[in-house]
């Protein structure tokens, strides 16, 4: 039973303490005895390793645990706040309505805003979010996973909450996006209290009062000012995986002492793996993606960047497959067939791309078919035609301990945390060895430890081979580990030359 303590209430914006919960059918606690407390107008982030349990703590002091999600947890006192205001990781989980401006305007509503000044509101809501206003008469649905992100949020901004919790706001947007998305979120904040938790610290660390730095197991290992936390838990940092300033900088001098671990072998003159001329992709009968040349050759490690809504993933689904496309398109040396001239009668495909491609979906709830997270590997092994049951199960282990999976086997695919359903999604589309990769940001809303060992895997395929084709927004990727840069402006794709690269990478460099 919880009690809400008036006490704790006057002093604390959010508190809890002996906090104890555990998921149904799980031996151990992802909470035991858990007590912290945040003061009114305080900005806190918390911070720890993937799958410690920050996000259900989250909901916790914002109240959706337990009286809207079910999970078993008792505490001794807790205070959750009447004004509170909630990003959610996943932001399709965030919508109540069809329409960007129905979803907004269901904000303003609730709170008793007049019809007629809702719509300044909202436009100034996108505004201050980066979305264009022009977007207020769109489906939800059709908005790109970072779109959504940035709605999210204002929403919340029309709320004005007293207390904003954001569960990893920045995760799906590219640079630009995170710069104004933060910008708004301090200028919400101020008065506010305010609960982050985020993997990107390095744009937001300075501005936080507090980092509640959380171990593995979901105890707090340390509670204080950034500064003290980096500088005192750096040794548990290293350990556990989590991000700290200069991480980035490390990891790339580790790749610099083994070059030859993951230098490659490209042969002489290679056939291209993938090769599009003229190749357009579609969004219904809307042509959206315009390629006029590109190949794709083994061990490439291609970064696809571009803006949020600027066709990333449409690129990556038509080539799957799974959005319809025109023109020249050879796979391994085949040619997939060409839809037909008018409306969306399609030639009959000689293969799927999925026997030559592995897939990543930027939503990896997307990619689930399996009851749990064994099952999940295991289908992707028999649906690619391995019948041996001991090879099989001793094939799918061997990918989950690669992937720090290893334990969660038994648990269905949606109870894991957002990091551990990437790394799932990752592992069952990687573990048939196709020759192709086309991955859909893979290291969003992971910690430092699995993004490192999501990036040398890659590049251990790519040593063997393998293709990679990333969309991601992290630089650090696009500067240091990938070989070659497509850019997708204004719905068409192009290579940026190698020496604009070069030149971007130590501008940026030099402005850090």
């Amino acid at each position: 039973m919880i009690k809400h303590n008036s006490v704790l209430q006057d002093q604390a914006a959010v508190s809890v303490k002996g906090l104890r919960l555990k998921f149904p059918g799980e031996e151990n606690f992802v909470f035991k005895d858990l007590s912290l407390s945040i003061r009114k107008g305080e900005k806190v982030l918390m911070l720890g390793p993937s799958g410690c349990g920050k996000s259900t703590l989250l909901q916790v002091l914002g109240g959706l645990v337990p009286q809207v999600i079910e999970i078993p947890m008792k505490a001794e006192e807790i205070t959750v706040p009447d004004s509170r205001g909630y990003v959610f990781q996943d932001p399709d989980t965030q919508f109540c309505m069809p329409y960007v401006d129905e979803e907004l305007a269901f904000v303003l509503e609730n709170r008793a805003v007049e019809r007629e000044r809702m719509l300044p509101r909202m436009q100034e809501a996108l505004a201050r979010v980066g979305l264009d206003s022009g977007k207020l008469d769109v489906p939800v649905d059709s908005l790109s996973q970072g779109m959504k992100q940035r709605l999210a949020l204002a929403s919340v901004l029309l709320l004005e909450p007293e207390v904003i919790f954001l569960d990893e706001p920045s995760a799906l947007l590219d640079p630009e996006g995170r710069k104004r998305m933060w910008q708004a979120v301090w200028d919400a904040a101020e008065g506010r209290t305010l609960v982050v938790v985020e993997h990107r610290i390095e744009e937001i660390a300075d501005r936080m009062d507090r980092i509640i730095l959380f171990g593995p197991e979901g105890s707090i290992i340390g509670d204080g000012s950034p500064e003290w936390i980096f500088r005192t838990f750096q040794r548990e940092m290293q350990q556990y995986g989590i991000w700290y300033p200069g991480v980035w900088e490390e990891f790339s001098r580790s790749l610099e002492n083994r070059q030859e671990e993951f230098a490659g072998k490209k042969p002489t003159n290679p056939a291209p793996l993938l090769a599009l001329r003229g190749y357009t992709g579609y969004r219904g009968d809307r042509p959206l993606i315009h390629v006029k040349e590109l190949n794709v050759y083994p061990g490439d490690f291609i970064a696809v960047t571009g803006v949020n809504g600027a066709g990333k993933s449409t690129f990556l689904l038509s080539l799957m497959g799974l959005l319809r496309f025109s023109g020249q398109y050879s796979l391994c040396g085949a040619s997939m067939e060409e839809t037909a001239g008018e409306g969306r009668k399609r030639k009959k495909k000689r293969r799927p791309p999925s026997d030559r491609i592995g897939y990543v979906f930027q939503n990896p709830e997307f990619q689930f078919v399996a009851e749990t997270v064994f099952e999940e590997i295991r289908f992707s092994l028999k649906a690619e035609g391995m019948a041996d049951e001991a090879e099989t199960e001793a094939k799918a282990r061997r990918f989950l301990r690669s992937f720090h999976l290893a334990g969660l086997e038994h648990r269905h695919p949606y109870q894991l945390s957002m990091g551990q359903k990437r790394r799932l999604s990752m592992a069952a589309a990687v573990v048939c060895g196709q020759p192709i990769l086309l991955l859909d940001e893979p290291t969003f809303g992971q910690d430092a430890r699995n993004t490192f060992a999501i990036l040398e895997y890659c590049l251990k395929m790519k040593e063997q081979g393998t293709a990679i084709v990333m969309v991601t927004h992290e630089e650090e990727i696009v500067q240091q580990i990938a070989t070659r840069v497509w850019e997708v402006l204004d719905g068409v794709v192009t290579e940026r030359p190698p020496a604009e690269q070069s030149a971007e990478a130590e501008e940026m460099r030099v402005g850090t």
